[in-house]
């Protein structure tokens, strides 16, 4: 390290103790009494500051004035920047009962057995049912159609054979 380097760093170093308290209340007012937004204030104002050591002299201007200015700058900047992006959540307050469990395709699998399974307790009318509503996808008179029955019979062979599966998926459970 330098000359330069060494009276660099006593610059700054006599910088943040002459300025740094006062810099960090200001910036903590800036961005609402949240002090780890005006710490990272505080630290990009330093940054600049390191950046500008040349024009940080008395001659040129007062330096507590330039330091608010560049930390009023970066606050204003950080909150504008704030408004453009989804409110941000801390992992404390979300509620994991809520949010969606990752893929898995072992569970699908699961599913598709348990499912295969129940369908083997109800009438081969109702499966058939269940088949063209569920699994070809189609509206109930699309099976209707299919399956030559009225759209009645389509939606109460749904219901019996869904009702039929809750309780066989109850007793299952038990």
């Amino acid at each position: 390290m330098g000359t330069s380097d060494a009276t660099t760093t006593t610059t700054v170093d006599e910088l943040v103790r002459a300025h740094g308290a006062g810099l960090l209340r200001y910036a903590t007012g800036l961005m609402n009494g949240d002090r780890a937004a005006a710490e990272d204030v505080v630290q990009e104002t330093w940054l600049r500051a390191w950046r500008h050591l040349d024009r940080l002299t008395e001659q040129q201007g007062s330096v507590r004035g330039w330091l608010t200015r560049v930390t009023h700058n970066i606050a204003m900047d950080q909150l504008r920047a704030r408004r453009c992006r989804p409110a941000e959540v801390a992992w404390s307050e979300l509620d994991t009962e809520r949010v969606a469990a990752p893929h898995d395709p072992a569970h699908e699998v699961e599913d598709r057995i348990v499912v295969a399974e129940l369908l083997g307790h109800v009438s081969e009318l109702h499966r058939r049912t269940i088949h063209e509503v569920y699994f070809s996808d189609l509206t109930a008179a699309g099976a209707a159609a299919t399956l030559g029955v009225p759209v009645g019979t389509v939606k109460s062979r749904v219901f019996h054979a869904l009702r039929s599966m809750r309780t066989q998926s109850a007793a299952f459970a038990a």
